[in-house]
C-alpha cells in the first residue's frame, strides 16, 4: 500500500482493522439473515451480533500458525464469544459459507466505502474546473496542435474541455463503483450446495450489496477489471490537466503555473526556479494506477472455478488504485483552484507571429471572394512562410499584397484579423457544455 499518498479517511478503509469489520459484517449478516429463514437459531444471531469481535493481532498471531487468514479471523471471533460466556452460539458462525463468500462481499463494501470518497473528490474537481472555465471563459490564449501556434482559443475553453471529459468520468465510475456494490454467498463453487440463493439474496440485502446472478468460487473478476480501469481513466484526466500546466509554466511559454507558496524552493543550486514539482507528481502517478489495470485484466481468466493468483494482487492494486486516485483527485483540485494565470502573456504570446495565426480565416476570405483555393493557398503561404524565417510583420505583408487587395477590401482584411470574429461562438460551446449560460 502506497502509504505516503493516503489521506486519513483511505487509510482507514485499507487499514487491517476495517477489513477485518467488514467481514465481520458479512459473517453477522449470514447469521441473521439465516435465523429470519430458520436455519440459524434467532438466540445464536443474537448473541453473535452481542458479543462477536476480535483484535487485529489475536488473528495474526493465529494466522502464523495455521496460514490461513479466514480460519484465524474465526477463530478469533470464537475465541471472544467464548471470552464472554457464549461460546455455544459460535457455533453458527461462518455457517454454511466458504471462506470467499465472506471475502470478496466484504472486499465489496470496502470498494464501497472507497467509491464514496472517490464521488466527492470528483465532485469537488470537476466544480473547481467550472470555476476556472467561468473565470476565463474570454481570457484570449493561443492554440496550439503538435505544440505549435495554431488558431486563438480562449482558456476557458481549455477548463471547460476539461470538466467535459471529467464529468464523462464520473458518469462511467457511478456506474462501475455501481457494479461493484455486489456479493455472492454461493459456497465453495458457486452451486449454493449448502444455503439457498434466496439465502444469498437476504444476505446482500443486509449490507446494502446486490447478490451476483452466477458466480463460481468468488465474483468474475471482469468487475473488479472495469472499476479499476475507469480509475486510471479518472488519473488520466488529472494527467492531462496537469501536463497541459507543466508546459503552460515554462520560462518561454509563462501563461500559467501551479500555486507556489510563500518560503517554498523549487531548487537546491538554483534559488530562482519554481519548477511545476506537482503536476509532475500527477503524471507520474497516473502511470502507476495505468499499470494496476493490466493486472486486473489478468485477474479474470482464473483456474476452474477459482485459484488464487488474483488474491495477492488485488491486496496491492485494489488498495494503491483507489488511495491514488483519491490523492490524484485532491491534488488536481488544489491545482485547478490556485492556477495562476497570466492573461497579459498569453495575449503577448497571440501576438507573438505577428498575425500569422490568422492565415487560416485569410485563406477563407479569400477563396470565399473568388480566389481559386489552391492559388489562395499558396499565396497566403508564401508570406506567411517568409515572416516565419525572416520575423516580418504577417498583416503588413498581406495589406501590401497588390493580388490580395484585388479581392479583399481593407475592411474584410481586418475581418480576417479580427479576434471577435474567431471566438465568436465561445459562448454556444459554453452553453452546450453547462447548460444555458446567458444569464
Amino acid at each position: 500500500m502506497i502509504q505516503r499518498y493516503t489521506r486519513p479517511a483511505m487509510r482507514r478503509i485499507w487499514g487491517e482493522d476495517n477489513k477485518y469489520r467488514q467481514w465481520l459484517e458479512v459473517e453477522l449478516a449470514a447469521s441473521e439473515a439465516l435465523a429470519d429463514m430458520g436455519d440459524v437459531p434467532v438466540e445464536a444471531a443474537r448473541l453473535l451480533r452481542a458479543h462477536a469481535g476480535f483484535t487485529v493481532e489475536r488473528i495474526q498471531a493465529i494466522e502464523a500458525e495455521v496460514k490461513h487468514d479466514v480460519i484465524a479471523f474465526t477463530t478469533a471471533v470464537a475465541e471472544t464469544m467464548k471470552a464472554a460466556g457464549h461460546a455455544e452460539a459460535s457455533r453458527w458462525l461462518h455457517y454454511g459459507l466458504t471462506s470467499n463468500d465472506v471475502v470478496d462481499t466484504a472486499q465489496a463494501l470496502q470498494i464501497a466505502q472507497a467509491s464514496t470518497l472517490i464521488s466527492t473528490g470528483l465532485a469537488g474537481l470537476l466544480e473547481a474546473l467550472r470555476t476556472l472555465a467561468f473565470a476565463h471563459r474570454d481570457t484570449v490564449e493561443i492554440g496550439r496542435t503538435h505544440g505549435i501556434h495554431a488558431e486563438p482559443v480562449t482558456f476557458g475553453l481549455k477548463a471547460a474541455l476539461w470538466f467535459d471529459e471529467l464529468r464523462r468520468n464520473a458518469a462511467r465510475f457511478d456506474r462501475a463503483a455501481d457494479e461493484m456494490r455486489t456479493g455472492k454467498i454461493s459456497g465453495a463453487v458457486g452451486t449454493f450446495a449448502h444455503l439457498d440463493p434466496e439465502a444469498e439474496e437476504r444476505i446482500c440485502a443486509r449490507i446494502g450489496l446486490r447478490a451476483a446472478p452466477i458466480s463460481s468460487q468468488v465474483l468474475s473478476r471482469d468487475l473488479h477489471a472495469h472499476y479499476t480501469a475507469v480509475l486510471a481513466l479518472i488519473a488520466a484526466t488529472c494527467e492531462k490537466i496537469a501536463l497541459e500546466v507543466r508546459h503552460l509554466q515554462r520560462t518561454e511559454v509563462r501563461e500559467a503555473e501551479e500555486p507556489f507558496a510563500a518560503g517554498q524552493k523549487g531548487s537546491s543550486a538554483m534559488p530562482h526556479k519554481r519548477n511545476p514539482v506537482t503536476c509532475e507528481q500527477i503524471c507520474g502517478l497516473a502511470r502507476l494506477i495505468r499499470s494496476n489495470v493490466q493486472a486486473a485484466y489478468e485477474n479474470i481468466a482464473l483456474w476452474h472455478e477459482r485459484d488464487i493468483s488474483h488474491s495477492s494482487v488485488e491486496r496491492v492494486i485494489l488498495p494503491d488504485s483507489t488511495i491514488l486516485t483519491d490523492y490524484l483527485l485532491a491534488k488536481t483540485t488544489w491545482l485547478v483552484s490556485g492556477m495562476v494565470v497570466d492573461a497579459t502573456r498569453m495575449q503577448q504570446n497571440v501576438d507573438l507571429t505577428r498575425g500569422l495565426v490568422f492565415s487560416g480565416q485569410l485563406l477563407l476570405d479569400l477563396a470565399a471572394a473568388g480566389m481559386l483555393r489552391e492559388t489562395a493557398y499558396r499565396v497566403v503561404q508564401g508570406h506567411a512562410m517568409r515572416c516565419w524565417k525572416e520575423g516580418g510583420d504577417f498583416r503588413a505583408a498581406i495589406e501590401a499584397d497588390p493580388d490580395i487587395r484585388a479581392h479583399l477590401a481593407p475592411d474584410q482584411i481586418a475581418k480576417a484579423f479580427a479576434l471577435d470574429r474567431q471566438l465568436r461562438n465561445v459562448g454556444k460551446i459554453f452553453d452546450r457544455v453547462f447548460g444555458n449560460t446567458s444569464d
